[in-house]
């Protein structure tokens, strides 16, 4: 980066000072090798700056070359810029301009994770799975992730075109797009039959699992303090922040592990575990995941299931399951390099895995089965039918659930669930 006061001979007296408290571990050859490998890199920068074609600054290929080694590694290695720092707090607090996606880096191509309800990207049909391939028209293979991002961002009512290909499509598609402030509602919550409550967490950032709090008392006042089943959607959860999905995790449990993460070295090494307040709701729980469900939300499914807290439904997730921790360096850089992998309390790894379901269910579009022509009630001098003495269990028709195939099914087993224990308790079954 331009500006940064750092010269070549300071960036070579750094990686000396690197090689010189790498300690005893890297006595005789090692260090020897470790001295070569940095007079090689030093003089290849030297004689680029003096006879490359075009003026070059040593900032620019010192952070090139970073970048380079550290995509080595895996996609979600990399060097943070000041810049990089200040999106990164952006993104936990929810608030920022741009057009709504959340991207990574897969088989070496940007691709999309999920888009954002609500937002440019969602309205304008992006889907889980695009792979972008210009930004711009700038081809997306000559960025970094962070930088992807960056471009991608900006002032609300600017414009920008993303270039996608998707599915087997080799004819890529340009899609224009409008940036807005994008404000994440983290929760939202609302009752979808009377009984049975459903809840939304778009993506884990500060103050979810308190927003979730909130959510759950409003819906158990809604329902006389009391509901038959919960439906918590995670499809399309990108992650965010580790401590709030232990947290949330803990909404749901009494006691036990969330989750444990497993690294080389001893601080990597932690365990998380829910704490009983007294607070946790006792009704069953559906959790609806997808191919977008990623990082802090597969944590917490993973949790849930293991506990056999709740029915996962859905499709496998994402597979995000390692740890990035945050390096500080100087002029205000970062590292933030992959140090430790998550693992759910049965010690399954959630790395490029997955949380697959106990109920694996496709997202489908429903069509209303349509009534037929002619029915009993069409017949002359047809008798009528007693007034209705109880509530009918059948389903209400609200078309913001019919349309959506997946929540339709949780509803149905939270619906089979409340039946099954209604039988229990009159003592009705089979006899032997």
């Amino acid at each position: 980066m331009k500006g940064t006061g750092v010269t070549l001979w300071a960036w070579r007296m750094a990686l000396v000072a690197m090689v010189l408290m790498a300690g005893p571990g890297y006595a005789g050859n090692a260090k020897d090798d470790i001295y070569r490998s940095v007079k090689l890199f030093t003089d290849v920068v030297s004689i680029v700056r003096e006879n490359y074609v075009g003026k070059v600054e040593s900032n620019e290929l010192i952070q090139g070359a970073i970048n380079g080694m550290l995509q080595t590694l895996d996609p979600h290695s990399s060097l943070l810029t000041p810049e990089d720092f200040q999106e990164m707090r952006t993104d936990t607090r929810g608030e920022f301009g741009g057009i709504g996606v959340e991207i990574t880096v897969r088989d070496n191509m940007l691709t999309v994770v999920t888009p954002i309800e609500g937002t440019p990207a969602d309205q304008a049909g992006i889907l889980p799975g695009d792979r972008i391939v210009k930004i711009d028209g700038k081809l997306t293979q000559e960025m970094s992730l962070a930088d992807a991002v960056r471009a991608m961002r900006g002032p609300k009512g600017t414009t920008m075109t993303i270039t996608i290909l998707r599915g087997n499509q080799t004819v890529p598609k340009n899609i224009s797009l409008t940036r807005k402030i994008i404000k994440i509602a983290s929760v939202r919550a609302r009752i979808l039959e009377k009984g049975f409550g459903y809840v939304r967490i778009a993506q884990f950032q500060e103050n979810t699992a308190s927003d979730l709090k909130r959510s759950l008392s409003e819906l158990f006042r809604k329902n006389q303090r009391s509901l038959d089943g919960l439906v918590l959607d995670l499809r399309n959860n990108p992650g965010g922040l580790l401590d709030e999905a232990v947290r949330v995790a803990d909404v749901f449990l009494t006691k036990g592990l969330v989750v444990y993460t497993e690294g080389r070295e001893p601080a990597s090494r932690k365990q998380f575990f829910a704490q009983n307040d007294g607070l946790e709701p006792v009704c069953p729980v559906v959790v609806l995941i997808n191919g977008g469900s990623a990082s802090a939300s597969e944590i917490v499914a993973g949790a849930l299931q293991d506990h056999k807290r709740a029915v996962i439904l859905g499709t496998t997730s994402f597979g995000k399951g390692s740890v990035q921790t945050i390096l500080p360096l100087i002029d205000n850089y970062g590292l933030r390099l992959t140090t430790a992998l998550y693992y759910t309390p049965l010690g399954r790894s959630i790395q490029a895995r997955g949380i697959v379901p106990d109920i694996v269910t496709p997202s489908l579009r429903v069509h209303a089965e349509t009534s037929p022509d002619f029915r009993e009630a069409d017949l002359e001098r047809h008798l009528e039918a007693p007034a209705e003495k109880r509530e009918p269990n059948s389903f209400s028709g609200d078309a913001a659930i019919s349309d959506d195939y997946q929540l339709l099914q949780a509803l149905n087993v939270l619906k089979s669930w409340r039946i099954l224990r209604k039988t229990g308790e009159t003592g009705a079954g089979f006899a032997s």
